[in-house]
């Protein structure tokens, strides 16, 4: 092993400028770990500016935001008064032949009747001095084409559709004789679109029918849909479930026809037959029909007004026979 290079000694200029001899400076030797550290000191040093580069730690100027223009003010809600000519919506539904229909047809008139079951012919002397206009319609596309405003609705002051339930059917038609498979293919029956899908268009196919008869309340006619009965089995939460009377609509998960109907309507009455049930769990009854209001354990139901108007102790108001515009007076 080599030995070191001995200290090398200059003579110090500061002698000869006093004219002193000054003895040699000594540079003291570097070990390696200083030689190291230097070299590695170099290394993470930045590299020298460019020439006419001024090094700054400042950070540049940032650059002007221009400002944003003055939002003009909101000009609020628009506030007026509360409507009170616009007509009411009205549900009636029963099993057959309870006078489901000869109910709607005394509504205040002229009444504009779209009879889609046919019950007009049969009802007879019953309609007698009554002002009924037959509104010809017996498709999905003529019933919406009949409900659209104009001149010809001027004079009507309530529209009766009997039977929203066969209304629903003549949607189911249109729908599959015009709306093919997502894959081009002719359905046949609803099922036929796949899981959930069939069901799906015609809900979207049918509510737009409540848009129409909206436009007719705002005008200040009354509305009076006329449903067929169906019978489902209600989950009770607490207890056993019970079966109760609904309005024949559809009720899927994906198509709750049923309850968009009821929602839309004020009142939704069902008609019944008044039967009283025995300690030995007999049903009794007389055949009196009722109108019932409110929503109860066997019946769906509701009423804005009605349900403060019952007698006390009682659920229901007896069919009006004779003169049933004193039943549509209290509602209307």
């Amino acid at each position: 092993m080599p030995s070191p290079t001995p200290p090398t000694s200059q003579p110090s200029p500061i002698g000869n400028i006093l004219g002193k001899p000054q003895a040699p400076t000594v540079q003291p030797t570097k070990s390696k770990e200083q030689q190291l550290a230097e070299l590695t000191a170099a290394a993470k040093a930045p590299p020298p500016a460019r020439s006419g580069a001024v090094m700054t730690n400042q950070q540049p100027p940032a650059r002007p935001v221009p400002a944003k223009p003055a939002a003009s003010p909101s000009p609020g809600p628009t506030f007026g008064a509360i409507p009170t000519n616009q007509g009411l919506r009205v549900g009636i539904y029963g099993p057959g032949g309870i006078g489901k229909t000869t109910l709607a047809a005394r509504a205040p008139g002229p009444v504009a009747f779209i009879d889609l079951d046919r019950s007009l012919p049969d009802l007879g002397k019953e309609l007698e001095g009554l002002d009924i206009r037959n509104v010809q319609a017996d498709t999905w596309p003529a019933v919406r084409a009949a409900l659209a405003l104009g001149p010809a609705w001027d004079p009507i002051k309530t529209i009766v559709i009997d039977s929203v339930s066969r209304l629903q059917e003549l949607a189911t038609e249109h729908m599959i004789q015009t709306v093919p498979h997502e894959k081009g293919n002719k359905v046949t029956k609803i099922e036929d679109y796949g899981y959930k899908s069939g069901y799906r268009n015609l809900l979207d196919l049918f509510m737009p029918v409540l848009q129409d008869l909206d436009a007719h309340v705002r005008a200040g006619r009354n509305v009076v849909l006329v449903l067929h009965e169906c019978t489902k089995l209600c989950p009770n939460p607490q207890g056993d479930d019970w079966l109760r009377y609904e309005p024949r609509l559809e009720d899927r998960d994906n198509c709750p026809i049923r309850y968009r109907v009821k929602e839309w309507l004020a009142h939704l009455l069902f008609i019944g037959y008044e039967v009283v049930v025995t300690k030995d769990q007999v049903g009794k009854g007389s055949g009196e029909r009722r109108i019932y209001p409110c929503e109860l354990p066997h019946c769906m139901a509701k009423s804005r007004s009605l349900g403060k108007l019952l007698p006390a102790g009682t659920t229901s108001f007896a069919f009006p026979d004779g003169s049933q515009n004193d039943f549509w007076g209290m509602l209307l």
